[in-house]
């Protein structure tokens, strides 16, 4: 099978990031704020903090945030809008786990102010994600 070198550019336009979409900004701030999150959980006091400093839920943050720098350097806005729109329902998840007493709450230790940030920063991302899925299903609607 014979590519065409138009076809091949169509192809990587559709598939790399536009750096200046709001996926990609998003991600960009988002990642490292988790891994300073997690690194800040471990260095704060947890009498002195209003979140949780639990290991599992810093670690989490800090693996969360790696896998978000991770996919920018992919370069797929398709990635990027999957990962916001993801993490965004775990947020929303953990804040109702939360609410409910289901797991992980036992290892991560939600404070009130978790479950706010989780209610406000979850239905941002899970927004955002959606609404950079749903741009990129028209654009390949369009192409066909």
């Amino acid at each position: 099978m014979s590519h065409t070198p138009e076809r091949d550019s169509t192809w990587k336009a559709r598939t790399s990031i536009n750096k200046k979409s709001l996926n990609y900004i998003t991600l960009v701030i988002f990642a490292p704020l988790l891994i300073l999150v997690g690194v800040a959980g471990f260095l704060i006091p947890a009498e002195q903090s209003l979140t949780s400093g639990a290991l599992a839920y810093n670690l989490f943050h800090i693996c969360f945030g790696v896998i978000g720098v991770v996919l920018l350097f992919s370069k797929k806005e398709l990635l990027v809008s999957s990962f916001n729109f993801g993490f965004g329902l775990i947020d929303l998840y953990q804040a109702l786990a939360s609410y409910v007493n289901l797991p992980p709450g036992q290892y991560f230790l939600w404070t009130p102010v978790d479950d706010i940030l989780h209610i406000v920063i979850g239905l941002a991302l899970a927004i955002i994600g959606c609404y950079g899925l749903a741009k990129r299903q028209d654009q390949v609607a369009n192409e066909s």
